[in-house]
């Protein structure tokens, strides 16, 4: 796979994000069951959750939580 990165990202409910990928496609996904290590325990709190920025490659949270771009366009629908 060529190397990809996310060019936007919206939050659409609980712990779902709409993504739209480098080579155009749009994903959504669902990061619930991704939250069990310590670094994205924060992100439980759906509040938090919804407070991702996106930087120049993927999504992240203030805490430093991210998720590789990979990780997502795997796991998206």
């Amino acid at each position: 796979m060529n190397l990809i990165w996310l060019t936007s990202a919206e939050h659409l409910n609980d712990y779902m994000i709409k993504l739209v990928f480098s080579d155009g496609k749009v994903k959504i996904v669902n990061l619930e069951s991704h939250l069990d290590q310590p670094v994205f325990q924060p992100l439980r709190e759906s509040s938090y959750f919804k407070k991702f920025t996106l930087n120049p490659f993927t999504i992240e949270w203030e805490n430093g939580a991210d998720f590789a771009p990979e990780f997502l366009y795997s796991i998206g629908q």
